[in-house]
């Protein structure tokens, strides 16, 4: 029998491999496989059972965290330290020129209280209040001017006190200038009592009468220079003639005219600048 030929009986393994290699050769690159559990699975469609999966559940509470204060920067040995709020400086009070002197009019004058009572407020001036005062021992009403020893802040002030007084006891008798009736003082104020002109002021009757005939403002002004007139004979300057520093003695429309307030007059001599 000779030699038998297996050539043509290729075993099935051998072919199998054969195509199977050939078909790997040839596969695009968008026909990868991948297994999963043994089964074949394209990459997109494992990529999409990948987002699928359940996301696992924190069980700890996340930590707190702190966020570090910036640190202060070190003083130096030469900060110079915060001002400190300056006090308000001390004012020196002064006492009034009237409230050192001893004695503003330099005599031994009595106390108000013990002769007469002050009553109403009639007028207040730059220096003193005028009161409605009573004479204990004869009920006669008076003026009492109060001129509070503490607005004599200097001695030119003092000295403005005495010579009032002194030039209305020059003055008086004159039917036209008003009459002192006396001059006190104690530990607050001088007091000059004087005769009481319950008639009011020129000036009010001036207004309340709207005008004057020419006959009765001849008569007025007569009385008024007839005041200059004596004053400066007597060696006396009013220096503040005024509708209000002229009172009427009552109500009456023949009423007599007094002038008032010599605060700011002074003796002078003639010839003699002043």
């Amino acid at each position: 029998m000779g030699n038998t030929c297996v050539g043509p009986s290729i075993s099935k393994n051998v072919f199998f491999q054969s195509v199977s290699a050939a078909m790997w050769r040839t596969r695009s690159p968008d026909d990868s496989m991948s297994q999963t559990n043994g089964e074949p699975v394209h990459e997109h469609e494992a990529a999409s059972r990948e987002s699928e999966l359940p996301v696992p559940v924190q069980s700890k509470p996340p930590e707190q965290m702190t966020i570090p204060k910036p640190e202060a920067p070190e003083k130096s040995e030469k900060s110079e330290e915060p001002a400190k709020p300056k006090k308000p400086p001390q004012v020196k009070r002064v006492s009034s020129a009237g409230l050192r002197t001893e004695s503003v009019l330099k005599t031994k004058a009595g106390n108000l209280k013990e002769f007469f009572s002050l009553g109403k407020k009639l007028g207040q001036g730059q220096f003193g209040i005028t009161f409605l005062c009573v004479e204990k021992a004869t009920k006669k009403e008076y003026a009492c001017k109060s001129i509070a020893k503490r607005k004599l802040l200097t001695d030119e002030d003092v000295e403005d006190v005495r010579r009032e007084i002194s030039i209305m006891h020059h003055l008086a008798g004159h039917p036209n200038v008003i009459s002192i009736k006396g001059a006190y003082e104690d530990a607050v104020a001088v007091h000059v009592v004087m005769e009481l002109c319950a008639g009011g002021e020129l000036f009010d009757r001036i207004i309340k009468r709207g005008h004057y005939t020419e006959r009765k403002a001849a008569d007025l002004t007569r009385t008024i220079v007839g005041v200059v007139e004596a004053c400066h004979s007597l060696g006396v300057m009013h220096r503040d003639l005024k509708p209000e520093n002229f009172l009427f003695v009552n109500q009456n429309e023949d009423s007599l005219l007094k002038t008032i307030d010599f605060g700011l007059s002074i003796f002078f001599k003639p010839g003699i600048e002043i």
